[in-house]
């Protein structure tokens, strides 16, 4: 039975206001991961960087900072920072297969170097000042590499290894291998987290029912689509159309208040949050097509008051994630 929920870090829409929000509205999530940064060659952190992991926004959540690079010092370096920033626990990015990412041997493309990477591994476990846990593809292009990869992963005290079931070339698309993620569960020596395409309350239970030694899962897009997904799955409600106004009306005022009254940069951080949100009401694929491109705030909110007034909220996300 599943006892521990992350919150997936998804780059561009689960940065620290969407967090805050939407930890006011919901519950049910036990840890919020933050959206990778890559530390620099002269160990600085960005401002951007700074606002997300900044440890007084992120108090009162509990939450893991990602940490995305192929250098053991940079992370070293980046793990001593959030250590003293208060943080207890540093995650590795091994899973994005973004092409600007993986061309620089970083996210899943690391994992298309194995011994370069046991050499990371040697130098960051030997001194990291925190747990670190790992989260990973099955491999660069087949997921016939995953074997070597956890003989790997079994060598070092990784907290948590969270597995995607899929592969770089992937991406999100396409069925996951459980197959290879059996072998996963059975075999690490680390404890496991299963990622990847859960959408619905109905998709966990047959995930539980597939693997009952799995406790521990990470949701990203799918709590995007149904904010209400990890508080039905503690046994709690759904959202109801008040709830989603609500939240979508705090959503947009904490936008602006962030971009300091920037409203149309608000309103197209709103359009990301609709590309999954939208999954969740029947009957909007022609709102959905205009809401992919207006032009202004007043043409978006215009939109959002019409799903919202119009559309029936479904019991279940439907569609596809991507």
């Amino acid at each position: 039975m599943i006892q521990t929920i992350d919150f997936a870090p998804l780059d561009g829409i689960t940065k620290i206001v969407f967090r805050q929000v939407w930890s006011q509205f919901f519950g049910g999530v036990d840890r919020y991961f933050i959206p990778f940064f890559s530390p620099t060659p002269h160990h600085l952190m960005t401002p951007r960087d700074l606002r997300e992991v900044d440890y007084i926004h992120n108090a009162n959540l509990p939450s893991v900072p990602q940490v995305m690079t192929k250098n053991a010092d940079d992370f070293l370096w980046a793990c001593n920072v959030l250590k003293d920033m208060g943080y207890t626990e540093v995650n590795l990015n091994l899973g994005c297969p973004s092409g600007t990412v993986t061309a620089k041997g970083k996210g899943s493309g690391f994992l298309a170097h194995p011994d370069e990477l046991a050499a990371f591994f040697d130098e960051v476990f030997s001194k990291n000042p925190l747990p670190v846990s790992v989260k990973t593809r099955l491999g660069y292009e087949t997921p016939e590499e995953f074997a070597a990869l956890l003989d790997l992963y079994n060598r070092y005290p990784i907290a948590c290894l969270t597995v995607h079931p899929r592969v770089r070339k992937e991406k999100y698309r396409g069925p996951v291998h459980l197959d290879t993620f059996t072998d996963a569960l059975a075999n690490s020596r680390n404890p496991v987290c299963y990622n990847g395409d859960l959408r619905t309350a109905d998709e966990v239970r047959v995930l539980e029912t597939r693997f009952p030694t799995v406790t521990h899962v990470m949701i990203g897009r799918g709590l995007v689509a149904d904010p209400a997904l990890a508080r039905k799955l503690r046994g709690g409600k759904g959202t109801d159309r008040k709830e989603l106004t609500d939240f979508l009306a705090a959503l947009y005022q904490g936008y602006t208040d962030f971009y300091q009254g920037q409203v149309p940069t608000a309103a197209q951080r709103m359009r990301e949050v609709w590309f999954y949100l939208i999954h969740l009401f029947d009957d909007a694929e022609k709102l959905n097509k205009q809401l992919r491109r207006f032009r202004t705030p007043s043409e978006y909110e215009r939109i959002q008051a019409e799903i919202l007034a119009s559309c029936p909220i479904r019991s279940n996300v439907q569609g596809d994630l991507i």
